[in-house]
């Protein structure tokens, strides 16, 4: 839902009802997560994506339906279900649909909001309940749960948990920091851009970005004495400058819990980086968890080639994917979809 949460706030400010598609169940194999949403808005347009193929059509349908009638339900598409015409995956979907509205959802601005601020925000829907009148009524909380279809004796509950997004730090701003930032930004990431030098770390050279002038070394020893550092945090060096990169390497491989680290340059660069680490006693092991040089071997030239490089390579890490091409698997494409937040 987190993608389309403006569409969902035109339809709401509309005063109008649009109809809204929640994949809240997957068996098999299917190339959306479950969270995954679709809202079509009063004019019949529609938003979002709950398969990005597979029943489209058939979802597109039912949620018209519901903003039509008012109903609100579960769907089953795929394999027995009757729906095959059109489908190019093996798995079921399980949608639920229902109408959008201020009158339906009174609290979802609060909701986009927290989204919005990067707060914690969790919403229950009731998609099955042996009283048909309980179907479709919404519970708000600021708590953490996993994104998930509950089953209870006697009904059904999609848990849809909107948590912070993790972080994407860059240490440096030049012109592979802002290619890379607008990277990280369509992947979902929070993107931090740290620099020492006011002249090149501005907020209007990276829009959307949180900019911090300071030492890198000494503004990644602040975040990790606050708590700021998980394992789902990627830090990318790009500042190609020794006197920056040495003392930040030397706290960032220290860090227990880093999500992906690398650093971009040549192999001349990363030689030379090896051997200053080493000099300040880290061992080959510990060296392992360093990508350099950074990025996946695409022939990249330009900033913009090389940050896909990068952000190919820190999504394999992060998925646990082969970073293999597809082309050499046989039979179904692997797919490892994440939950949607």
């Amino acid at each position: 839902m987190r993608d389309i949460v403006d569409d969902l706030l035109r339809v709401w400010h509309s005063g109008r009802t649009g109809g809204l598609a929640t994949l809240v169940r997957t068996q098999g194999s299917t190339p959306m997560p479950i969270g995954a949403a679709m809202v079509v808005d009063a004019e019949g347009r529609a938003f979002g994506s709950i398969s990005a193929s597979c029943a489209e059509a058939a979802a597109y349908e039912a949620a018209r339906e519901s903003a039509r009638t008012g109903h609100r339900g579960l769907h089953r598409f795929g394999p027995g279900s009757g729906i095959e015409a059109g489908m190019d995956c093996p798995g079921s979907l399980d949608v639920f649909t229902e109408p959008f509205s201020r009158r339906h959802f009174p609290e979802f601005p609060d909701v986009a909001a927290d989204i919005a601020a990067q707060r914690q925000a969790t919403v229950f829907t009731v998609v099955w309940h042996s009283n048909p009148d309980v179907i479709g009524q919404h519970l708000v909380t600021d708590r953490r749960h996993a994104t998930e279809l509950v089953s209870l004796p006697d009904s059904d509950v999609f848990v849809s948990s909107f948590v912070r997004p993790p972080r994407l730090i860059l240490f440096g701003a030049n012109a592979f920091t802002a290619a890379l930032a607008t990277q990280g930004k369509l992947l979902g990431y929070r993107v931090t851009v740290c620099d020492a030098r006011p002249t090149f770390a501005s907020s209007e050279a990276y829009p959307g970005c949180e900019v911090i002038v300071d030492w890198p070394h000494r503004y990644l020893n602040t975040l990790a004495a606050a708590g700021e550092i998980d394992s789902s945090t990627a830090i990318v060096v790009l500042s190609h400058d020794a006197k920056f990169e040495i003392p930040l390497l030397t706290i960032a491989l220290r860090l227990p819990e880093v999500g992906f680290l690398a650093a971009l340059g040549s192999h001349t660069a990363h030689d030379r980086r090896l051997e200053a680490l080493r000099a300040g006693g880290f061992t080959d092991q510990t060296l392992s968890r360093l990508h350099s040089p950074a990025g996946l071997d695409i022939g990249a030239r330009t900033p913009a080639e090389t940050a896909i490089a990068i952000a190919a390579e820190m999504l394999a890490v992060r998925n646990s994917g082969t970073a293999e091409s597809l082309s050499t698997h046989s039979g179904e494409i692997p797919l490892r979809p994440t939950l949607v937040r």
